[in-house]
């Protein structure tokens, strides 16, 4: 059966107004809007339902859109709703007050785009897999501790706090600085083991046992840095919506807090935008939910993600150019951060 340029009109509009209502849509509303007798719309329904692209609710005479039917809208006929200069500023501004701190800027771009979507928002920290070391530095905290901060080439900024046997001073944080840099400085962040790290100390000589607790210390932070954490925002906006009754919200809730299923989701997604609706996104918590995700890069380097989750019934069209914009931005603002540094 050919798929007409009606039958796409048709289509665009049952999305348009099912996202806008929530309600299946009839013939009689899409007769007044496309011009078109009803008897013609109902004609080309039928069609679309035995195409796959349309479902008719048991409850209800009027159609809804498939999961292949918003696949096609999104591939074929979708056109995005381009962001306005006032919204630019203004999710610029909700920003730019955490651009200083890599994980408080994502953090706050999971909560910021939570209450622009009203759906649960989750970001992604910059993957330290493929990243090098770009400094290793120390501060004094106490009369015998100091924190260890290990910068990567990713934007990714760890720290520990580490204890010594002995009086720490400015100069024997500054051989630490040294030594430290020195060995490590361009290497992969992957490349700092426990092998390494014996190495390492087996190559000080009688400077070994000064340096051993800093020594575990960046090891520790280096393993840490290979980690991806998550920032999960606005998964209660989830409970609102009609589609996440009967058990639904349950499963999706469940799929939410598993961390590190979730950043594998958002980080296996390829290009600079991404949507799955319902199945497509193949975690059975999510084959009634659609997910948007955008990745971010740092210096031109892809970094981490930026993604929504909600139900299947979204403005994809003006949900689509926000997440990528939300993502440049952020990936703007890291990669500034980590120029400045």
């Amino acid at each position: 059966m050919e798929l007409t340029g009606r039958k796409m009109k048709i289509l665009a509009a049952i999305v348009d107004a099912y996202v806008a209502t929530g309600e299946p849509v009839g013939s009689k509303l899409l007769a007044l809007d496309l011009g078109v007798s009803s008897a013609t719309i109902r004609n080309e329904m039928a069609d679309l339902v035995e195409m796959g692209l349309l479902e008719q609710p048991h409850t209800s005479a009027g159609r809804v859109p498939s999961q292949k039917g918003y696949r096609l809208y999104i591939d074929r006929i979708m056109e995005r709703k381009p962001i306005s200069q006032a919204e630019r500023l203004y999710l610029d501004g909700l920003l730019h007050s955490t651009a200083y701190d890599p994980e408080r800027l994502l953090d706050n771009a999971s909560q910021t785009l939570a209450g622009v979507t009203k759906f649960a928002a989750v970001s992604t920290s910059p993957s330290g897999g493929l990243a090098d070391i770009r400094a290793v530095q120390f501060v004094q905290t106490s009369r015998r501790t100091a924190m260890i901060i290990l910068l990567s080439s990713a934007g990714t900024m760890k720290n520990r706090v580490f204890r010594c046997d002995f009086d720490l001073t400015p100069e024997i944080l500054r051989i630490f600085f040294r030594v430290i840099n020195e060995k490590t400085a361009g290497m992969p962040v992957s490349g700092i083991t426990p092998a390494f790290i014996q190495s390492f100390a087996a190559s000080l000589g009688e400077m070994t046992i000064l340096m051993s607790s800093a020594l575990m210390a960046l090891l520790e932070v280096a393993q840490d840095s290979l980690e991806t954490d998550v920032c999960l925002n606005g998964q209660m906006n989830l409970l609102f919506y009609p589609e996440f009754e009967r058990g639904n919200a349950r499963r999706v809730m469940d799929f939410l807090e598993r961390p590190q299923d979730l950043a594998r989701l958002l980080l296996e997604q390829p290009g600079s935008v991404h949507v799955l609706v319902g199945r497509e996104s193949q975690r059975p918590e999510l084959s009634e939910s659609s997910v948007v995700v955008a990745r971010y890069a740092i210096d031109g380097h892809d970094a981490g993600a930026i993604g929504v989750i909600g139900p299947t019934r979204m403005d994809y069209a003006k949900l689509v150019p926000s997440v990528e914009y939300l993502a440049q931005s952020v990936g703007k603002m890291l990669t500034e951060l980590m120029k400045e540094e």
